[in-house]
């Protein structure tokens, strides 16, 4: 019984003309042997199985071949050929730099690289996996990298560039390995197979390449374990069974179901699915790869993109007719949102089992219909706008009443107008009702914080409306309340709230001005209308006095009393001031904390 010999071995390259997938390199590499204009360092980068170092073995076998052929490939029968053929020439090394990456290993090749080849022209040294070099070992390899001897040449292999330090690879020339499509990987397994005897079905050789991503060797690998599962009669059914893959069926019977909004069905067929040993993530990436098929096999410009057999697609140019672009759009991008959201869903079961009613419901006519209306952007329209306002028909008193009571929920007894009252008001703001309850003597009115303004603002809006005016919103610069309006009592706290509210809508340009007023607590005075702001130089006060009309500008709007006065001065000696600066508040701290200074000295520090 001879030894048995893997079809990724066996069948393996040994020409560029047998090399599959990589046209384009292998006839550059061809052209560049026949003009002799070989370069002294290659880069071979691209995924696993796709031919990095087979090529480079035909390429070092063919520049040392002493007879090549007209068409630039080596002859076979020539020393050099022979010896490399048998693996014992001595002009080609091969160095794993996974098991390799000390510097000692490559001042080892180096010291060989100085020794000419015997048999030949070149010795060509070809190191696999070369990412895996220390970073020690490519700085040692730098300089016999750009300046070898006139014999040698390198050719690097690895499936991850970007490991390599920059350094390295601007002494190469660098060559990218495409991942090979399925079309030719079925062609490659049908050579095979009908080498090997084997009978099989196309179809079954498409799956194996799909599975096997872009890579020869796993495709071949995937080959040799089915040829031993089906003893050497390979068909559909026994390769989704060996390779655990879905499938077309299941795809195919569940859009059917989607299509006619058979939810249960739906259900049933996932439920048998996951009894088979699937996972709903590659469920789902397969349904979603599915409406793909189908929407570019609707077009023929398009169907050039499906990489299945010619049974199959039939299966999908039949099934996609039935399929119309938008319910494709839509149900790619639910199950898309499904397998984004899959991995950090806790119920992934549910989370598939959703996705699936809602594909069953893109079709229904009620869904259609619920969908158009859903579609239709809604404008939002705000709550101070004088043209809808105008416009806006006048709504029933007895349900702006109802509204307004359900949402208001305050201790406090809140002016509602009668009916009789907005029917009748006028249109001009000159007569317009009160916004503000009448104080009762003796009694303090509270005053609502601006969080709690917004049932008051709506129910406002909704009176504006419905006696047919506007009334812009209050600004810092905007002009004083009405003189139709009540006075109102306020307390040091609304005080200091909406002069907290003035610095943060104060510009940029004021932020100085801003930064000092956040530190800053004006106090009520006796008349309860006027307040006093205490600073600790003049200059501040100065500043301040030219705010004071915006302030009491501003006050008055906010807290519904023309009466507010500011006053400014400046502190007496001995009374407490807040610093309102870092290098004021480190001097008050170091007045009190000599220390403070010592280590401000010793450690050159300074205030940010």
């Amino acid at each position: 019984m001879e030894n048995y010999i893997v079809s990724a071995r066996k069948y393996r390259p040994a020409t560029f003309d047998t090399v599959v997938g990589q046209r384009a390199l292998t006839t550059t590499l061809k052209n560049a042997i026949a003009t002799q204009k070989l370069a002294h360092a290659y880069l071979f980068c691209g995924p696993r199985g796709v031919g990095k170092t087979t090529c480079a073995r035909i390429f070092a076998k063919t520049i040392n071949c002493l007879h090549p052929t007209e068409d630039g490939e080596a002859c076979n029968e020539c020393e050099s050929c022979l010896a490399f053929n048998e693996q014992r020439s001595y002009n080609i090394h091969e160095l794993d730099a996974a098991s390799n990456n000390s510097v000692e290993d490559i001042r080892s090749l180096i010291e060989q690289v100085r020794i000419p080849p015997q048999i030949g022209r070149y010795k060509v040294y070809i190191i696999d996996e070369v990412h895996m070099l220390s970073t020690a070992a490519f700085n040692a390899f730098l300089k016999t990298l750009e300046e070898p001897p006139q014999h040698a040449i390198f050719i690097l292999a690895t499936t991850e560039k970007h490991k390599i330090l920059p350094t390295i690879l601007s002494r190469c020339q660098i060559y990218d390995f495409n991942r090979i499509n399925v079309a030719d990987i079925a062609e490659h397994l049908e050579d095979v197979a009908r080498k090997e005897h084997i009978d099989a079905e196309p179809e079954a050789l498409n799956v194996i390449a799909q599975k096997a991503d872009g890579g020869m060797r796993d495709a071949l690998s995937i080959f040799d374990q089915v040829v031993s599962f089906t003893n050497g009669h390979i068909t559909y059914n026994s390769v989704i069974e060996n390779l655990n893959v879905l499938d077309y069926e299941y795809y195919f019977r569940l859009t059917d179901c989607l299509l006619e909004n058979e939810v249960t069905d739906c259900l049933l067929i996932f439920n048998d699915i996951l009894q088979k040993g699937f996972d709903g993530n590659h469920f789902i990436t397969g349904l979603s790869s599915h409406f793909r098929d189908l929407l570019v096999s609707r077009d023929a410009s398009t169907l050039k993109l499906l990489e299945v057999g010619a049974s199959i697609r039939e299966r999908y140019q039949t099934q996609a007719q039935k399929c119309s672009p938008q319910f494709l759009y839509k149900a790619m991008k639910i199950s898309n949102d499904c397998d984004l959201n899959y991995r950090q869903s806790k119920n992934k079961r549910l989370l598939v089992e959703l996705a699936l009613i809602q594909l069953a419901q893109l079709t229904a006519p009620a869904s259609n219909s619920a969908e158009t209306e859903q579609s239709v952007p809604k404008k939002i329209s705000p709550v101070f706008n004088n043209s809808q306002a105008e416009t806006a028909p006048p709504q029933p008193a007895a349900a702006q009443q109802s509204g307004y009571a359900a949402t208001l929920q305050q201790p406090t007894p809140v002016y509602q107008p009668k009916a009789q009252e907005v029917q009748a008001a006028p249109a001009t703001a000159a007569a317009r009702p009160n916004p503000i309850p009448k104080p009762q003597p003796g009694k303090k009115i509270p005053l609502m914080k601006a969080e709690s303004l917004s049932t008051s603002i709506k129910r406002t809006a909704q009176a504006q409306q419905a006696s047919g005016e506007t009334r812009p919103a209050q600004t810092a610069s905007s002009a004083p309340v009405a003189d139709t309006w009540e006075d109102y009592i306020f307390n040091e706290k609304d005080l200091n709230y909406y002069w907290k509210d003035f610095t943060n809508k104060l510009p940029q340009e004021e932020a100085a001005n801003a930064g000092r007023m956040k530190n800053m607590h004006p106090k009520l005075l006796k008349d309860q209308s006027t307040f006093e702001v205490v600073v600790d130089n003049e200059m501040v006060q100065k500043n301040m006095q030219k705010l004071a009309p915006q302030i009491e500008n501003y006050l008055q709007g906010q807290l519904h009393n023309r009466k507010i006065k500011m006053t400014v001065r400046v502190s007496e000696a001995g009374e407490t001031v807040r610093a309102y600066s870092q290098p004021e508040k480190f001097k008050i701290m170091s007045e009190k904390n000599p220390s403070l200074l010592k280590l401000q000295k010793e450690f050159g520090l300074e205030l940010s």
